[in-house]
């Protein structure tokens, strides 16, 4: 019986570097951390992020609303103009910005390359 979600990852190759950005950038709360695995508190669901042994990750191919192969983790933001600068402070690459009736999106890498949204509802 499936219960819930357990968790959603991603691989990286640095965890120091990792942690620092998910907890600076996107402001989630380090859950637990060791060498391998660490877990961070993403509004109620667990953000895993889980070492690559030093080994890149690879790079998934993209378009402009995210991931094109696997998922794309879709963050909520309420002031998606100062959070574009915090991402790139902390070593995000942005690769799109959409601006909708509906919605203010923007699809960024993190410093492993992987990819994550940010979405706000479009101003009234």
């Amino acid at each position: 019986m499936i219960l819930g979600i357990q968790d959603v990852y991603y691989n990286l190759q640095d965890m120091d570097r990792a942690i620092n950005f998910y907890t600076t950038a996107l402001g989630l709360k380090l859950k637990q951390k060791d060498p391998w695995w660490s877990s961070l508190d993403c509004g109620g669901i667990t953000l895993g992020l889980h070492w690559s042994e030093n080994q890149p990750v690879p790079a998934v191919p993209t378009d402009n609303h995210g991931a094109f192969a696997g998922a794309t983790l879709t963050l909520k933001s309420n002031d998606i103009q100062n959070d574009r600068l915090k991402l790139e402070n902390c070593g995000a690459t942005i690769l799109s910005e959409s601006k909708q009736t509906w919605v203010h999106m923007r699809v960024f890498l993190d410093p492993d390359g992987n990819v994550l949204k940010l979405m706000s509802p479009a101003a009234g």
